[in-house]
C-alpha cells in the first residue's frame, strides 16, 4: 500500500481542514493492504463522528471497515462483517457502529434505525451507502471514497464535508 508520495499512509491536515488544496489519496494493492490502511486511518479519525464509506459494490468498503474497526477496538478482521442484512453492527462496547443502508430505499425506513441517537453517542459511526441519503447525514463528517482497480487494488480518498 502506498500514498502518492509516502510509503506509510497517515492522514494529514486535509482531513482536519476540508478546504486544504490536496485530498489524501491512498493506493492499496491487496485486501490485507486495505485492512492495514483502515487500521492506520482509525488512529486519525475523530473519536466521535460519522464516516461515510462511498464506492460501488465490491469497491472495498467493508474491507476498509475491518481495518478501522480493528484499529479502534482490537477486533480481528474476520470478526467484522458486512451489516447488509442486519443493518447495524456494534463493536467495542459501542465505540464503533458499522451501518449498511444498501437495502433501504426511503428516508422513512432509515428513521426507524435511530441514527440520530447513534450520531449523538461518543462513538465512530461508519456508514456504507449513506451518500444515498445526504439529507440525513450529519455535518461535519468524513467521506472516504473507494474505487476498485484491477484485482484487489484500490484507490482511496479521504475528505471532510
Amino acid at each position: 500500500m502506498r500514498q502518492e508520495t509516502a510509503r506509510a499512509p497517515r492522514l494529514d491536515a486535509a482531513l482536519l481542514f476540508p478546504y486544504a488544496e490536496s485530498v489524501p489519496t491512498y493506493k492499496t494493492a491487496t485486501e490485507a493492504d486495505t485492512i492495514e490502511l483502515g487500521r492506520r486511518l482509525a488512529t486519525d479519525l475523530p473519536a466521535r463522528g460519522t464516516v461515510l464509506l462511498i464506492g460501488n459494490l465490491g469497491a472495498g468498503k467493508t474491507t476498509l471497515a475491518k481495518g478501522i474497526v480493528g484499529g479502534r477496538t482490537g477486533a480481528p478482521a474476520d470478526d467484522v462483517t458486512s451489516p447488509t442484512f442486519t443493518l447495524i453492527h456494534e463493536y467495542g462496547e459501542g465505540r464503533v457502529y458499522h451501518i449498511d443502508l444498501y437495502r433501504l430505499d426511503e428516508p422513512r425506513q432509515i428513521a426507524t434505525l435511530g441514527l440520530d441517537e447513534l450520531f449523538e453517542r461518543d462513538a465512530l459511526v461508519l456508514i456504507e451507502w449513506g451518500e444515498r441519503f445526504p439529507e440525513l447525514m450529519p455535518r461535519p463528517r468524513t467521506e472516504i471514497h473507494l474505487r476498485a482497480g484491477g484485482g484487489d487494488a484500490r484507490e482511496i480518498e479521504v475528505t471532510t464535508v
